[in-house]
């Protein structure tokens, strides 16, 4: 039989191309990794997917109560809880997207050396996962809304598509990055938890962006601040959930910006799938 070239040049567009239409190719494999991933996470639990909230509910408690009412940042943010969790929310798909997508090729390392796969499947498979758990988390925003009164009866409610759409296209950019360069560079993903942990803190998800906004004086650094495509995100989904803050508790033009920094993540993304594809081929002795 004659030899078959799997995989696209990285060096051309059509080799991108190429990639997305082998992807496509094996949507059932990458359906049957999801599953496996989520069935894997929870495995021999007795509450299953229940442990899906502990984490972001247990922080959601532990900053309403210290941060909101100990140390009085609930009292300039009126809706505290819901101000929290719908940030949370945000930054909780975003840092499973990248954490997952990092370390889903060594996590695989058994598939890859032995069969071939088009390898952008496994971090692809993290996004897959992370969205079902934002799902879940999801239904409980709403439903905590909902309790409280404060149902986003709104059209600001819109502003939740944009924002997932930012953090799916730069969650997924850097997870195909990472997930390359950790293979070859295993520190990567204990750095990447110390980055989340910094990006956690840098937006605002306990604290308001008027206070980052009146606390700075040069301006430069409050665009760099604002104009971070999480930032942006969160700002997108708290507008969305939170009912709690005028217009001025945003920056001007907002969906400008979150359209202007969606832009700049697809061409992130290509950029980042291309140096995936061109560091793939050397995965499996890697490993």
């Amino acid at each position: 039989m004659p030899l078959k070239s799997v995989g696209g040049n990285p060096s051309t567009l059509a080799g991108g191309v190429s990639s997305v239409k082998e992807v496509f190719a094996h949507r059932e494999m990458l359906d049957l990794l999801i599953r496996r991933d989520l069935k894997a996470r929870y495995k021999d639990s007795s509450l299953g997917f229940v442990w899906s909230l502990v984490r972001p509910l247990t922080q959601l408690f532990i900053y309403y109560v210290v941060l909101g009412h100990f140390l009085g940042a609930a009292r300039g943010i009126p809706d505290f809880a819901i101000y929290i969790f719908s940030g949370l929310t945000a930054f909780t798909l975003f840092s499973e997207i990248v954490l997952g997508g990092a370390s889903s090729i060594v996590g695989n390392s058994g598939l890859v050396k032995k069969v071939y796969l088009p390898r952008e499947i496994f971090p692809l498979a993290s996004v897959g996962s992370a969205l079902f758990n934002f799902g879940i988390q999801l239904v409980i925003l709403l439903i905590a809304t909902l309790a409280l009164g404060r149902f986003p009866w709104h059209l600001d409610l819109l502003y939740f598509f944009p924002a997932v759409a930012l953090i799916l296209v730069y969650g997924t950019a850097l997870g195909l990055l990472l997930s390359a360069a950790n293979v070859y560079l295993r520190d990567i993903q204990y750095l990447i938890e110390v980055v989340m942990m910094l990006l956690m803190w840098g937006s605002p998800i306990v604290y308001a962006w008027t206070m980052v906004r009146d606390t700075i004086n040069t301006a430069w650094i409050v665009e760099v601040y604002t104009n971070n495509p999480l930032t942006l995100a969160v700002l997108g989904f708290q507008k969305a959930f939170w009912l709690g803050g005028p217009d001025s508790s945003y920056p001007s033009e907002l969906l400008l910006r979150m359209g202007v920094a969606f832009v700049i993540g697809l061409v992130l993304l290509v950029v980042s799938q291309r140096v995936f594809n061109r560091l793939q081929g050397d995965f499996a002795q890697a490993l």
